[in-house]
């Protein structure tokens, strides 16, 4: 029987989504991304290659799969250009056949990505800490209805009228609030246009596409980006991106309804991590924390930033669980915990006085709180050669257990090594 099958982050990103998409390809027939740009990266091993993808689903590395780029992506053309080169360099086949991107993706332009930068520089100490690659600045002429789309790319007349609009806008705002250079109008259409015509034949309609794929009883899988806690509305918001991360992100960014999804696999790390700024109550700012990093290689796939590390956060897990309606887990990187004698699990936190096993609506509330942990024995022994579940050592299979009970939600993958092999399928997802 059929299945569509969700793939979401359950906290701030770089759970390892790149890896279980990579898996779960295998028995998919369509792979499709929602939503985000290439702000995201997510990292596929595949024997001792690594291949590092910021906007093209990791299904591109199985063949015979059609990979999908939903009209909720923000799409650098010049970016998905230089991935497809590079696995093309690596072997791997890439046409019309198996990409399509839709027509509605919106346009990163050149001014987004300046914007970005400046924005970031005149706050100073109370900037976002984002990868300044364009990407709010994109959602944010999405928004206000004067953004450029891929199809606009393959449209000249559209195209000019609406690049010599934008950038006398943005020039505006570039001389005399951020006192940066100008953007070039001309030069900004020569290229789109070139843009357009590399990427023409992989344009077209994702949402039909997609729709009589699931009609014609394919399996499914929508790829996530980032995490639960980056979301616009849900996340720490000002911390946050600027899309909707969520499981609903997927509805909207694909153009499928909310009946349509059978399964939501929930990615979370074994420990926490985030990059940028913002709160982090579980946050490890001491050796632990930095042999966490070490061990995890917790460096960002987009901008090899090195990660923030903290134990594991319940409180973040259940609260992904409830708004993404999460009917199963993966857990990753648990093999980054085997040296530790003993393990902290926060499961609820301190505010004001108060315990709350809820999470703050607020990220100002979220900075106030301190987490209240429960020790967990380690089970110091190296498990990234075990491959059955009932291998594992007694204290690994305890500290699943526990993450399960606190959530309420069965573990269905364990992750225990980066590499395709390093991976234990608890409960069948297709």
């Amino acid at each position: 029987m059929e299945k569509k099958v969700a793939v979401v982050g359950t906290q701030w990103g770089d759970e390892g989504k790149g890896k279980i998409v990579d898996m779960l390809s295998e028995k998919a027939d369509v792979i499709a991304r929602a939503q985000g740009g290439n702000n995201a990266g997510h990292t596929v091993v595949v024997g001792n290659d690594q291949t590092i993808l910021h906007i093209i689903p990791s299904g591109i590395l199985h063949k015979g799969k059609m990979c999908l780029v939903g009209n909720g992506v923000v799409v650098d053309p010049e970016v998905i250009l230089n991935e497809i080169k590079h696995l093309k360099e690596k072997g791997v086949s890439v046409d019309e056949k198996n990409l399509l991107i839709s027509q509605n993706c919106h346009v990163i332009m050149p001014y987004h990505k300046l914007i970005d930068i400046a924005r970031e520089e005149k706050k100073g100490k109370e900037k976002i800490g984002t990868t300044c690659r364009g990407i709010g600045p994109c959602y944010s002429d999405k928004a206000t209805r004067s953004g450029i789309r891929m199809r606009d790319l393959i449209n000249r007349d559209i195209l000019e009228k609406r690049i010599l609009a934008n950038v006398a806008e943005k020039n505006i705002l570039l001389k005399h609030y951020f006192k940066k250079e100008l953007i070039d109008p001309e030069r900004t259409l020569k290229e789109a246009l070139a843009f357009g015509e590399s990427l023409k034949k992989h344009i077209t309609d994702v949402a039909t596409r997609i729709n009589k794929a699931m009609r014609e009883g394919k399996n499914v899988l929508f790829e996530g980006a980032q995490g639960a806690m980056l979301d616009l509305d849900m996340g720490t918001y000002p911390y946050v991106t600027s899309s909707n991360t969520t499981a609903g992100g997927i509805c909207t960014g694909l153009g499928v309804g909310p009946r349509d999804i059978d399964e939501v696999v929930g990615i979370v790390k074994a420990y926490t991590t985030r990059v940028g700024e913002g709160p982090f109550v579980t946050e490890l700012t001491d050796s632990t924390g930095a042999a966490i990093r070490e061990k995890g290689n917790e460096y960002g796939a987009t901008t090899g930033r090195p990660r923030r590390c903290g134990w594991f956060d319940a409180v973040v897990l259940k609260h992904a669980v409830s708004i993404n309606s999460i009917t199963k887990i993966a857990i990753t990187k648990l093999d980054v915990l085997s040296e530790l004698k003993k393990i902290k699990v926060c499961t609820a936190y301190e505010l004001d006085g108060k315990t709350t096993d809820v999470f703050p609506a607020d990220a100002y509330e979220l900075e106030r709180c301190r987490p209240v942990y429960e020790l967990i024995d380690g089970w110091e022994s190296k498990i990234s050669g075990v491959k059955e579940y009932d291998a594992l050592p007694a204290n690994a299979k305890a500290y699943l257990k526990r993450v399960e009970e606190l959530t309420g939600v069965p573990i269905s993958i364990v992750s225990v090594g980066p590499k395709r092999d390093q991976t234990i399928e608890v409960k069948k997802v297709f």
